[in-house]
């Protein structure tokens, strides 16, 4: 049985019916986001989403909403498999919602370097957390009927030239860190892999033998390996791999050739049966196959071939109604979201227990920071969905003193000088209102080549990745009138390739033809760079600004309509922010990095935050020391005031209801929950792995396994803060570890930590498990995580963690023998609450099962 109710048996019998052409039809999508249907054997289309913080269904339209989980980063800090799980059930209730039957999460690639532009996306520096992690996404996403997809497999942990770079990895590196994450999601019982862009050691991952050896053969994996999207971009080599749906359609090469080189014996027939097995397995798995099903409903379209990567821009020519979600506002979903926005909070400085703030002490307040009143909720890119709702920190501080204290609110910095589409709720931009119908909004029209409209419709925002598909468009019109809040020179901007106008009052600003310069799918589907003009508008008086792009073959559909306000003054926001500190019982500054600095499809150039930002923290600090600086990022920054701030806190992108669940923490109805996913450098200079660059198409991953902690532990520097680490509310004691004096090397064991709450109120505490080689010689690199638990205690009680430790951690991979072997001799165990506080030891010995021969005990072997 498939775990669904069908056999392999029945499976093989629908497969018998299909001849050569339907096969092979099946093997390519439809459109962006469907596989093709097949009546004959009840067979209908498979509709596939982006994730993994929101499901955003087939149509990119801010008209059609998502819940908006926090980033993968903050689910991983949470270092709780329970609320992993059920938000991975509440993504399956959005699927089922949106018509999707796969998801297309959890990324489980690492944070192998800082600056890796995708980070947010990734859970974790370590192979066992992003596993873990991983895993219990996938089942909490499954168990509500919808496929979880594990990608990108691999290798894929940076962006700089993603669609070629070759990386280069050793044997036991790749599969004792890079793949490990993707073996624990086939353990978890993924029903969908996905093949990346990049290559490994020298081959493309679409046709790499790692699909097979050890995806497929060693671990068993039983589903479909689905294209990133575009990345199958040959015939003979991907076709004959592991490789099993090319993503997106109609077009590609294996539609285009697939058949012809079966019937000329250049691809085995016997290849082809596997790939359509198992997409009917999945199939089968989220129901889309069954003789009683009809597809009459969820019509299979075609949409047109794109000569480029990702084909973001096809919706489909039916949508499903969209309900929204159980519960409704401030129900259950929302409650669970904010909940998990305290979880995954990091309290990375507390100096004088500063926090939490106490509501019945305060009689003002100041907010202070431009992401106070517009938080980043998510990343940019493939993962971006529309959130129904939002609240911000200054939102969240305000509803929890309401009543109570007085919240004034200073952005403390000039407004960014980068446009940013338009958006009626925008706290820097022009009010906008549609031209026709007066509403806040835009006017969209699709004109003819002569300029005749063919469609018009209102939208909500300025930014339109999907315009509604009419046949003979030629152009993308986006109409608005705007008032401007401020007077002054405005900067105004056209984001799209190919043919651009922007035009102001009737005059125009811009004309010209920019051609297309990336072909990465982000950059020319999603987010095509702005093309700016300044001009000056008068505060409070309208006037119609018109965007026009041709939609040239090949440079995707998105067009954006942007605008940016006249430059501030630096030096009279500071001090108002100042000002504003100064005056208050406490200040909460909200600190962050911009959309163009994490975001898909490049790598950061700094950890630097944008300017301004380190000297608004400081000045703040020295107004009032009653500071709490909350950082809204979704990877490492660096904190070059970290020993100035009484109070730090972590947010990561904390999803919709970040101000609520910010809130929750301040004032000390929750607890921070969040221990750090990743370890976090005192400077940039300090990081051991920081090149996400190729040379000459090759990225050399020369470090080994050497990521994260380990190689923090192996420069002999000390990080800002550790991997693990995260102070509570509370405070506790490591009293003892108790560790079994014999395992035997391949089976699974437990160690028992006593600890105690020697605080004042209850908490919980993440208790850490590591292991190394008690060798002097091999040096505190080899230490690496091996398990861990939650422990929760009142005020001086006392508790003993479980931490069970998986068989594989005391065997490594053998590069000479291409397998994974035993390794017995002397093991040091270490307990504690981070990398890098780890009061708890014992020692082990691994002895090798019984029949078994052992391998090398070297510390290469060891590593």
């Amino acid at each position: 049985m498939d775990g669904t109710g069908m056999t392999d048996e029945e499976i093989g019998h629908l497969l018998e019916k299909l001849d050569l052409g339907q096969k092979v039809r099946l093997l390519t999508g439809a459109s962006t986001w469907r596989t093709h249907a097949e009546p004959a054997i009840g067979l209908r289309a498979i509709t596939f989403s982006d994730g993994p913080t929101g499901v955003r269904g087939e149509a990119w339209d801010e008209r059609d909403t998502s819940l908006v989980l926090p980033s993968p980063t903050a689910l991983a800090a949470a270092w709780d498999d329970e609320l992993v799980a059920e938000l991975g059930g509440l993504l399956a209730a959005e699927a089922r919602r949106k018509g999707v039957d796969v998801l297309l999460a959890p990324t489980l690639n690492l944070h192998r370097s800082p600056l890796g532009g995708r980070h947010f996306e990734c859970l974790s520096e370590d192979p066992l957390l992003a596993g873990r992690t991983g895993a219990a996404l996938i089942g909490g996403v499954q168990s509500g009927g919808v496929a979880a997809t594990a990608k990108h497999f691999v290798a894929n942990d940076a962006e700089t030239d993603r669609l070629t770079v070759d990386v280069r990895v050793d044997e036991q590196t790749l599969h004792e860190v890079y793949l490990a994450p993707f073996e624990a999601a086939v353990d978890a019982g993924v029903w969908a892999v996905m093949s990346a862009y990049n290559q490994v050691n020298g081959a493309t991952m679409a046709a790499a033998p790692l699909l097979e050896q050890p995806l497929k053969s060693e671990w068993g994996f039983d589903g479909p390996v689905i294209s990133d999207w575009g990345a199958v971009r040959s015939l003979l080599d991907t076709a004959r791999a592991g490789q099993d749906l090319a993503m997106p359609g109609p077009g590609g090469p294996w539609a285009d050739g697939l058949r012809a080189a079966v019937e000329q014996g250049l691809v085995p027939l016997e290849r082809i049966d596997d790939k359509v097995r198992r997409l009917l397995r999945l199939a089968e798995r989220v129901g889309a196959l069954g003789p009683a099903r009809s597809t009459s409903a969820v019509p299979d379209v075609a949409g047109p071939r794109r000569s480029s990567g990702q084909d973001l821009g096809d919706p489909p020519r039916v949508r499903r109604p969209t309900a929204r979600p159980a519960g409704g506002p401030g129900g259950p979903p929302r409650a669970l979201l904010r909940r998990a926005v305290a979880a995954g909070t990091v309290l990375l400085r507390n100096d004088g227990e500063l926090l939490p703030l106490d509501p019945a002490r305060l009689r003002s307040v100041a907010v202070i920071g431009a992401h106070a009143a517009a938080v980043r909720i998510q990343g940019g890119g493939s993962a971006e969905v529309f959130p129904a709702s939002l609240v911000s920190p200054l939102d969240g501080v305000r509803a929890a003193l309401a009543g109570t204290a007085e919240v004034t609110y200073s952005p403390g910095l000039p407004p960014s000088a980068l446009p940013r589409p338009l958006d009626p709720a925008g706290t820097d931009g022009p009010f906008i209102r549609d031209p026709v119908s007066g509403d806040p909004g835009v006017l969209v029209r699709l004109l003819d080549t002569h300029g005749a409209e063919l469609h018009a419709e209102h939208r909500l925002s300025g930014r339109i990745v999907e315009p509604a598909r009419v046949p003979g468009a030629e152009t993308v019109e986006i109409r608005a009138l705007i008032r401007p809040r401020r007077g002054g020179e405005w900067t105004l901007a056209v984001g799209g390739w190919g043919p651009l106008s922007l035009s102001v009052a009737g005059r125009t600003l811009l004309a010209g033809t920019f051609p297309l310069d990336s072909d990465d799918p982000t950059r020319v589907h999603v987010a095509p760079p702005y093309r700016c003009v300044r001009t000056a508008l008068a505060a409070g008086e309208e006037v119609e600004v018109v965007a026009r792009r041709g939609l040239a073959a090949g440079t995707g559909v998105a067009t954006i309509l942007a605008a940016a306000p006249p430059p501030g003054d630096a030096a009279a926001a500071l001090a108002s922010a100042v000002a504003a500190a100064t005056d208050a019982d406490a200040a909460v500054v909200v600190v962050g990095t911009t959309e163009e600095s994490e975001s898909e499809g490049r790598d950061r150039d700094t950890l630097a935050l944008p300017d301004g930002q380190d000297e608004l923290v400081r000045a703040v600090v020295r107004a009032n020391p009653r500071t709490a600086v909350i950082l809204n990022a979704g990877g490492p920054v660096a904190l070059p005031w970290r020993a100035e701030v009484p109070a730090l806190l972590l947010a990561w992108f904390p999803g919709q209801e970040a101000g609520d669940g910010l809130a929750d923490v301040l004032f000390g109805r929750a607890e921070p929950g969040g221990r750090l996913p990743t370890t976090w450098a005192a400077a940039e200079a300090d990081v051991p792995v920081l090149n996400t660059r190729p040379e000459r198409g090759q990225l050399h991953y020369s470090e080994g396994p050497y990521i994260g902690y380990r190689a923090w532990l192996r420069s002999g520097v000390s990080p800002a803060h550790w991997f693990g680490h995260g102070l509570g509310y509370t405070s506790w004691s490591y009293e003892a570890m108790e560790a079994p004096s014999e395992v035997i090397a391949g089976e699974p064991f437990e160690v028992r930590i006593r600890l105690r709450n020697t605080g004042r109120r209850q908490g919980r505490e993440v208790v850490q498990l590591y292991l190394s080689c008690p060798s002097p010689a091999s040096g505190p690199a080899t230490r690496r995580l091996v398990g861990y638990t939650a422990a929760v205690a009142d005020p001086g009680e006392e508790v003993v963690a479980v931490v069970r430790v998986d068989g594989r951690a005391t065997e490594r991979w053998s590069a000479e023998r291409h397998r994974r072997e035993t390794v017995p001799g002397e093991l040091l165990l270490r307990g504690g609450r981070s990398a890098g506080d780890l009061p708890l030891s014992a020692v082990i010995t691994a002895s090798a099962p019984p029949g078994r021969s052992p391998g090398a005990t070297t510390e290469s072997a060891l590593r």
